[in-house]
Order: C-alpha cells, then sequence, then structure tokens
C-alpha cells in the first residue's frame, strides 16, 4: 500500500503520519513547509509545493494506491479549490480510494435530517465558514464516482489517546462530547483497512 497524504503537518494529519510510519507503509507527503517535518523513516518521502498545484499534486500522486487528506479550511478556500484538482489527479493516475477528514457539521442533524448539522440548531458554532469549505468537498467527492470515506470528528482538542470512542455512519452519535486528535487520526487511518464505509460520512466522538 503506497500512501498519498495530504495535511501531514496538521494536528490530524500528523497522527496519521505517526500511525502509517510505524506500520511501515510507504508514505508520500506534500508540504507547504519541509522543515515542519522532522521525520525520516524508510518509505518516506517529502515533496514540498502547494495542493493548488496540478503539478505538485501529480507528482506526489505517482505510484501512490491510496490517498488520505487532513487538509483543513486554513480560514481559507483552499478545501474546496483543492478538491477537484485531487480528484483530477487520482482519476489520471487510476487511484480509486480517498479518506478525508471534515467536521461534524456536514453531518445530517439528527433533529432534522434533511438538514445538514451546521444548518440546524444542534451546532453551537456561530461562523458556518469552515462547514461551509467542507460541504463543498464532501459533495465534490460525492460525484467523483471514487471510493471516498469523510471522517467527521465533533469537537476536536488535542486530548489523549483514549481507544475507545462512538461512530455513526451519516449522523453524529447522541449525546456527543468530543474526540481527541489522537483517536480521530487512529480511527481515520483504520480506514485503510476496512470497506464498512465507502461512500459515507462517519460521525466520531466520546
Amino acid at each position: 500500500m503506497n500512501i498519498c497524504l495530504l495535511g501531514a503537518t496538521g494536528r490530524v494529519g500528523s497522527v496519521i503520519l505517526e500511525n502509517a510510519l510505524e506500520n511501515k507503509l510507504s508514505v508520500k507527503v506534500l508540504v507547504r513547509d519541509q522543515s515542519k517535518l522532522q521525520v525520516t523513516s524508510d518509505g518516506f518521502t517529502v515533496r514540498e509545493g502547494n495542493v493548488l498545484n496540478e503539478k505538485d499534486l501529480a507528482l506526489t500522486m505517482m505510484g501512490s494506491t491510496v490517498v488520505i487528506s487532513a487538509l483543513n479550511t486554513d480560514k481559507s478556500t483552499t478545501l474546496s479549490e483543492s478538491m477537484p484538482l485531487i480528484i483530477k489527479q487520482m482519476k489520471h493516475h487510476g487511484i480509486k480510494r480517498i479518506i478525508t477528514v471534515g467536521t461534524a457539521g456536514i453531518l445530517q442533524a439528527r433533529s432534522a435530517p434533511h438538514l445538514y448539522r451546521f444548518q440546524s440548531s444542534e451546532s453551537k458554532r456561530k461562523s458556518t465558514r469552515d462547514a461551509e469549505e467542507h460541504l463543498k468537498a464532501y459533495l465534490l467527492l460525492k460525484d467523483s464516482g471514487l471510493d471516498w470515506t469523510i471522517i467527521c470528528p465533533t469537537y476536536l482538542p488535542l486530548g489523549e489517546r483514549v481507544g475507545q470512542y462512538r461512530y455513526e455512519q451519516d449522523f453524529l452519535p447522541e449525546n456527543p462530547s468530543s474526540i481527541s486528535i489522537y483517536d480521530t487520526g487512529d480511527f481515520t487511518f483504520q480506514q485503510l483497512f476496512s470497506n464498512e464505509f465507502i461512500g459515507a460520512r462517519v460521525g466520531l466522538t466520546y
């Protein structure tokens, strides 16, 4: 298994990278600042570049069998602008599987299933900007024809690795609390070895 990992220097992305290297998997990452990754390991390749640059994406994906994206919004449109390029390059390289990290806001609202959580009273966030970015990425993946899975954690503090949590397809489990970056990264990594949630969003919480 050869992984193309995007967002490897982020909070969840760094946990996913740790998992992949511990399991001796081949990993290529694309980062804006190579100095943020002080990692050396067999089968690990770092490319400095930008996810909005198709050439950078193409070179990073070359030889990969799966893409994991832990890109966040960074208060910008990078997430929604990069997704069409990611999908295009995946198809060009014949890569079918993509696992991404989203937000609980793009799950269906339990109290009003016709709405997304960020559109409902279930969401406590005042700003919907990040959720709207994640929604655009989700809708692009939904129509892509790829084997996609989006992990949608609730409130995401640094926290600790607990190893026990609850998850549910397309909804956030009832009475959600929080989920650490470590358990989120671990669960995301585990999807590499499961077909259970292909074509689905997965709500994640303790």
